[in-house]
Parts: structure tokens; C-alpha cells; sequence
């Protein structure tokens, strides 16, 4: 799989969240490693949500990962906790702002 393929299953993903309920403005940055390596973020913004094939400098948190491991943390086949636990995720800067990207994924609209 190539970055470009991974990305576009990425927002595929995240087009279901749902962020309304959210009103702290959230930043996060994903390195991905191996195959479809890359970098992306993930950002909520006035009850919004932005995800785009850029750095983000002035992020809350940063994640890197594996492309397959990312997924099976979306899809709710990883719990990311275990994932760090076990080094599958390796999470930088604001835990508690970080700890809220599972239940954004996990909040999908009705």
C-alpha cells in the first residue's frame, strides 16, 4: 500500500467522526512507519475536523505507529493503550489531549 492509498483510508476513517461535542481546539501529528511511511494530522477546530497530508509544528500530541497498526487502532481491533504498552504506538506530548483522539474515532455520527 502507498502513502497516497493509506491517507485517502485514513480520511475515509475520520469522515465519520464525530467532533461536535468537542470544544477544546485538538492537534495531532501522525508518523507513519514502514510501509506507506508518511506523516499527517489530524486537527479539531471550532467543532471541525481537518485532516490533511502535512506536519503540524505546534501540535498537542504526536503519534508514530505502523500503517497497519493505525488501522487496527481506528477500526477498534488495538486498544491504544495496549498499543503503547506492547510498543506498537509510540505517543509524544499531551497525554489527556491525546487520550481524547479514541473517542473522537470512536464517535461516529448517527
Amino acid at each position: 500500500m502507498t502513502y497516497e492509498e493509506f491517507f485517502a483510508k485514513v480520511k475515509e476513517t475520520f469522515a465519520d467522526a464525530d467532533v461536535s461535542s468537542i470544544t477544546d481546539h485538538l492537534a495531532y501529528q501522525f508518523n507513519i512507519t514502514g510501509e506507506a511511511a508518511g506523516v499527517f494530522y489530524v486537527e479539531v477546530k471550532e467543532g471541525k475536523l481537518y485532516v490533511e497530508p502535512y506536519d503540524y509544528h505546534d501540535r498537542d500530541a504526536m503519534f508514530t505507529c505502523t500503517a497497519e497498526n493505525l488501522m487496527k487502532i481506528a477500526n477498534g481491533k488495538l486498544d491504544p493503550v495496549l498499543a503503547v504498552t506492547l510498543h506498537k504506538l509510540k505517543v509524544e506530548g499531551n497525554i489527556d489531549k491525546a487520550l481524547k483522539l479514541k473517542s473522537m474515532i470512536g464517535g461516529k455520527k448517527k
